[in-house]
């Protein structure tokens, strides 16, 4: 659905005044489409809330922008400096689902599995089990990607898919994408 840009414009206000605002200037064909925290804002340090030294809760999120011809969204949450940003090896997935509907408006803050939006399915991250898992670097600062994908199609239910199997059941899918990039490292 496609939001007007007045609406896009209460939306910012409404974000800055709750101290955090983000966006994705990448995107696929010609989409402005955009994925948004109230939580943190693009490229800023993730609250230790949403982290294992918090409460590892899932931050909020909120997308715009979607293209009309979307059937389905996808959400990716990884982190491509593990273990070490200095010397990466792996790319760790915190959180992986699909099938949202592209009606739905975003993600409530610590968002338990029978509240997401109807129809959405989970996939594995690397702690090899569904839901999200915050981030708790061993060193260093990392950083965050929570990527939004518009689908041109709804994906079969491929029962608890990893990223992997996911980027390639979307695959001539992506009509847009959008990401928003959150930063953290431990206190220790």
């Amino acid at each position: 659905m496609m939001k007007t840009s007045s609406t896009w414009s209460r939306r910012v206000l409404a974000l800055v005044a709750a101290g955090g605002l983000a966006f994705s200037m990448h995107s696929r064909g010609g989409s402005s489409m955009r994925i948004e925290s109230a939580a943190f804002s693009h490229n800023g340090a993730i609250p230790s809330r949403y982290t294992c030294d918090g409460e590892d809760l899932s931050p909020p999120l909120a997308w715009s922008e979607v293209p009309e011809r979307t059937k389905s969204l996808v959400l990716i949450v990884d982190d491509p400096d593990a273990p070490d940003p200095k010397a990466p090896k792996t790319t760790w997935v915190h959180w992986v689902l699909y099938n949202i509907p592209p009606s739905a408006p975003g993600l409530s803050e610590g968002i338990a599995p029978e509240k997401l939006p109807a129809g959405t399915l989970q996939g594995q991250n690397d702690w090899k089990r569904t839901g999200y898992g915050g981030p708790c670097p061993p060193v260093g600062q990392h950083r965050y990607f929570h990527k939004l994908y518009a689908l041109d199609t709804v994906l079969p239910d491929l029962g608890q898919p990893d990223k992997r199997r996911i980027e390639q059941a979307m695959q001539g899918h992506v009509l847009a994408e959008a990401q928003l990039v959150g930063l953290y490292q431990r206190r220790r």
